[in-house]
């Protein structure tokens, strides 16, 4: 039986997981971190592995030499990263026998780097996919040794399509694995697939949504945070206010305005609004209509008084 180090988070790591025990693969250790209250969501790597018998590890530094002693004792066939937070070190890579593979949530090489689920989602994408590839030193860099493609829906989110991910990873490694444990498959250099992108980490600014955006880039945004991430946000002279959900629509309002019409609200874009469903107001939420206005109002974004009556 083939044996393997697992550095995994998130719903795709717990997946991931599942899928290397269903092929066989014996997990020797599980490196992972602790799951926030915003995490509860899903089921952790943590919890899962500790119902398989899979001893855990949270570590304050993964690439410490402690760590890499623990690795080197256990010697494994494989370590696998499955959205572990931290760049692993060349000395730790270089450990298992039979290599070092990432699932990564793109179709490599584009979407290398960070937070490619959001990312794809603010670009508009149709279509997405998960990556196993070898690891090496620098991020996202190693050969391709699978890919599976994950069509995207036009109001796909973040939590809809991180579950489809880790669907796809889950497949992807079920059909991967035997192959990499015989030896039967090779590796595919990513300078042959095209143009490279990378993109970082979030920050909170990247989330704002701003007058000059069309509504679709507005949606795009908002889908790429929407609940359970912490939502895209309006700011206005007096405050901010996150916009959890919003649709598009047809309609008129200003760029930068609010409208009232019979099903709601608008807010205005570039090019056109999108129809308001839930705003949050601190540790408030809100679908009502007169409620959003007051809010919009309150953190001084005007409301549309030229466009005519309610529709």
């Amino acid at each position: 039986m083939a044996t393997a180090v697992v550095c995994a988070y998130s719903l795709v790591g717990r997946k991931a997981i599942e899928s290397l025990i269903d092929c066989g693969i014996e997990v020797l250790a599980l490196y992972t971190y602790n799951q926030p209250d915003e995490d509860k969501w899903f089921e952790s790597p943590a919890g899962y592995a500790d119902k398989k018998g899979i001893p855990v590890f949270i570590e304050p530094s993964f690439n410490s030499a402690l760590v890499q002693s623990h690795i080197r004792r256990l010697s494994p066939d494989f370590l696998f990263s499955f959205y572990f937070r931290e760049m692993i070190d060349a000395k730790i890579l270089q450990i298992p026998k039979m290599g070092a593979f990432n699932l990564h949530g793109s179709l490599l090489p584009k979407y290398r780097g960070r937070a490619p689920i959001n990312w794809v989602l603010v670009h508009g994408e149709t279509i997405t996919g998960v990556t196993l590839h070898a690891m090496t030193a620098k991020p996202d860099d190693g050969d391709i040794f699978g890919q599976k493609e994950i069509p995207m829906d036009w109001d796909e989110t973040a939590l809809s399509l991180t579950k489809k991910a880790a669907d796809a990873g889950y497949e992807l490694l079920r059909e991967t694995i035997p192959g990499l444990v015989n030896n039967a498959i090779s590796g595919i250099s990513q300078k042959t697939l095209g143009k490279s992108s990378y993109f970082g980490g979030r920050k909170p600014e990247d989330s704002r949504l701003k007058s000059e955006m069309t509504a679709q880039e507005a949606f795009n945004q908002i889908r790429a945070v929407a609940d359970p991430w912490p939502n895209a946000f309006l700011k206005g002279e007096h405050g901010d206010i996150k916009i959890a959900w919003a649709l598009p629509c047809h309609g008129r309002c200003l760029p930068g305005h609010f409208r009232r019409v019979s099903d709601g609200i608008l807010l205005g874009f570039a090019d056109g609004p999108l129809r308001l469903v839930t705003l949050k107001n601190s540790a408030a939420r809100s679908d009502d209509p007169t409620v959003q206005a007051l809010w919009l109002r309150n953190i001084g974004i005007e409301e549309d008084t030229v466009n005519g009556d309610r529709q």
